[in-house]
């Protein structure tokens, strides 16, 4: 499934399929049970997980190359817990994506994205091929 498909709700944890879209929120799929419900957008704010980039000294790095990294890196550096120190989740991101801004990239935010990862990736939902590759192989 491609990261495009998935929204983050605020108020609700866990990472949602978009279903739906509709004037005054979203209608939104859970991906385990795959129950369907309506999400106001007066009470929640939605993050397509697409959009997300995290901030590095030059620019940024989208959301799915770290997932890719974090996959490809999982035999020699473990994801750590959510619960462990700040300098230890910094460490393991910074083995990650090396050039990752510091000032920018907060605790909260590698926790994120290490959650994400870990509930994509025990549903194997993390998509490790490259859209325009893809698009030429069917060529």
């Amino acid at each position: 499934m491609k990261l495009d498909d998935l929204v983050a709700v605020s108020g609700m944890s866990g990472v949602f399929k978009l279903a739906a879209n509709r004037d005054n929120g979203l209608i939104i799929e859970d991906l385990d049970s795959g129950k369907r419900k309506f999400a106001p957008a007066r009470k929640h704010q939605f993050t397509p997980l697409a959009s997300i980039g995290i901030f590095t000294l030059e620019d940024s790095t989208e959301l799915k190359f770290i997932f890719r990294t974090m996959v490809e890196q999982m035999e020699e550096n473990p994801v750590p817990s959510t619960s462990g120190s700040s300098k230890e989740l910094h460490a393991y991101f910074r083995k990650i994506l090396a050039d990752y801004d510091e000032d920018k990239v907060h605790t909260s935010d590698i926790k994120k994205v290490i959650k994400w990862f870990n509930f994509l990736n025990e549903r194997s939902l993390i998509d490790m091929e490259d859209e325009p590759e893809a698009k030429d192989e069917e060529e």
